[in-house]
């Protein structure tokens, strides 16, 4: 199949606003949570969102938050496609305990899966570059993000080019890291062999909602900590007054989406949140799949084009 390739852009130049490219979420979801089905199937169920129109465009995974579903990130992931990328977003799991060493397994199966299967899931005259792949992850989705980049254990026949951890988790609290534990606590101990990392905190994430839940991204397991522990290319960004789930749609539906507004120290809105972790994702992206850092670098010297304020603006490079 011949495409022309589209390079991903914007009817303006923010990254803050829903891109140029329509969009079309595709929800993949075998009968059984868990099961493959058969052997074209993906391991796991998905959520895709891809530009509806003709073009090969990066890919970025991205894996959910602790106990969460992907549907909760709809919202994000039609912001990040609007803008030339295709985000597949699988269902981890149903339950889960505290060991993610599964889940770096699961994500090494889907990663596998992507060369010969994405490919026919997704809108007519689309194909994916996956020469341009990314990871992402939220809370334990970080974790498992930062995991898996590191790892010899589990092998992937595609080469990772970014790493993105959106306030990722790595436990309870410093000395109660849940298995696989990812930070060392040595500064730029990351091995990621100059892999560029973008780094997204929140200020709210380390703050209890009352004094019957813990944090949840408490101080000593979060992004400071991550950040501190990666080495050059850098990125690193904290919202200030923006809660650990402030990303999510602003309709999550169920027993879960409704514990999503109830058990973390929330903003006063998701939106902006929301638009400001697409707008950084997508300069990113288009600065080290695309090879166009202007957006990037704007994030850090426009501070008035961002929808939040920022606590803490970092660029190790």
């Amino acid at each position: 199949m011949n495409s022309s390739i589209i390079t991903p852009t914007s009817t303006s130049t923010d990254v803050f606003q829903i891109g140029y490219y329509i969009t079309k979420l595709i929800k993949i979801e075998p009968k059984i949570c868990n099961k493959k089905i058969n052997g074209s199937d993906p391991p796991r169920p998905l959520l895709i969102c891809s530009p509806s129109e003709r073009g090969v465009f990066p890919v970025l995974l991205f894996l959910h938050g602790y106990l969460l579903y992907n549907s909760f990130y709809s919202q994000l992931l039609q912001h990040i496609a609007s803008h030339g990328f295709i985000v597949v977003a699988p269902q981890l799991y149903c339950i889960a305990g505290a060991d993610a060493t599964e889940e770096m397994k699961i994500t090494t199966e889907i990663t596998n899966w992507l060369s010969q299967g994405l490919g026919h899931l997704l809108p007519p005259h689309v194909e994916p570059n996956l020469t341009k792949l990314a990871l992402a992850g939220h809370s334990r989705g970080g974790k498992v993000a930062f995991a898996l980049a590191q790892t010899k254990q589990y092998s992937t026949s595609l080469k990772f080019s970014a790493l993105i951890g959106v306030d990722p988790v790595d436990g309870m609290d410093k000395g109660k890291q849940t298995p696989p534990p990812v930070l060392t606590y040595v500064p730029h101990s990351f091995n990621l062999d100059g892999m560029p990392v973008l780094v997204i905190g929140t200020g709210l994430g380390e703050v209890k909602k009352n004094p019957l839940f813990p944090a949840c991204a408490p101080k000593g397991v979060n992004h400071e900590d991550f950040y501190n522990e990666c080495c050059k290319p850098t990125h690193y960004f904290v919202a200030k007054d923006y809660g650990h789930l402030d990303m999510l749609d602003d309709d999550t539906k169920g027993v879960r989406g409704k514990a999503t507004h109830c058990l973390c120290k929330n903003g006063k809105c998701r939106e902006p949140m929301r638009r400001f972790v697409g707008g950084v994702l997508v300069a990113f992206l288009k600065a080290y799949l695309g090879g166009d850092s202007r957006d990037l670098v704007a994030t850090r010297e426009r501070h008035e084009m961002v929808p939040i304020q920022l606590q803490r603006v970092e660029f190790l490079v």
